[in-house]
Parts: C-alpha cells; structure tokens; sequence
C-alpha cells in the first residue's frame, strides 16, 4: 500500500506542515509567491495535473468538484493505460510524469511518505487529495 499525503506549498514553506517525506510538486504552473529556493522538492510533475481544459473548467467551484473528480481520475486511467500499452519513448509527458509518480508512491512507507504539494486554496477540494486518493488506490 502506498503512503500519500498533501501538503498546501505555502505550509510546507511556512514550517507550518512538514510531512517528512518525499515532496513532489504536483502543480500544472509553479506557485505564486513562492520563491524555488523556499521549498525542498524531490520533484516537480506538472503533467500529472488536470489537464488545462479541465483545470480551467472546473475553476475551484465547490459544486463542480465531484463532476472534477470524476473527470481527473479518467484522466488519470487514460495516462495508466498508456503506461501499460506503449514504448517508454512514445509516452506523453503526462504518462511521464505518472510513471515518476507511481515509481515514488512505490517506495513511500510510513515513515516517508509520498507527498503531494499543491498551491490550492482550499485544502480539501483540489486536484491533489484527488491524485492522493487514486495513488492509494493502485496496485
């Protein structure tokens, strides 16, 4: 089982929240107000997030968010599936990405977990406590 967590970037910078564990940055554009230097990132994935199309229409509206998720997690089974079905060369960025993921989440325990950082306002409704739950999820 892999052992993931989400972290808001700007608790993580703050010292507020500090998971130690293995943090990946799982944000399409990189943080407003954050300087590189201020964070300690194993990674940056930004092609394991929403794709544009479905980030722009969802825009953080709470009523839309179940509708979101459901459309992320396809999402996400479309960039699995390509895992499984192509040449590492021909792989998209995103299935990239994903496969950096999975190979994270892989080695994640209890004691260092996966974590997942976004910039979101709101903590419980973004794209990561998605990405989280569909990584706890896989085999």
């Amino acid at each position: 089982m892999y052992h993931v967590e989400t972290v808001k970037i700007h608790d993580l910078r703050s010292g507020e929240d500090d998971p130690h564990g293995t943090n990946v940055l799982v944000d399409r554009m990189w943080p407003r107000g954050v300087a590189k230097d201020d964070v300690d990132l194993e990674e940056w994935l930004k092609d394991v997030a929403p794709s544009p199309d479905l980030r722009k229409w969802f825009d953080h509206e709470k009523d839309k968010f179940a509708a979101f998720s459901k459309k992320y997690r396809s999402e996400l089974d479309e960039h699995a599936e390509e895992l499984d079905s192509a040449d590492s060369e021909d792989l998209s960025d995103a299935a990239k990405d994903l496969d950096t993921l999975l190979k994270l989440a892989k080695k994640s325990s209890k004691t260092t977990p996966l974590v997942l950082v976004y910039a979101a306002k709101d903590r419980k409704i973004n794209h990561a406590n998605v990405l989280a739950d569909w990584l706890t999820k896989q085999k």
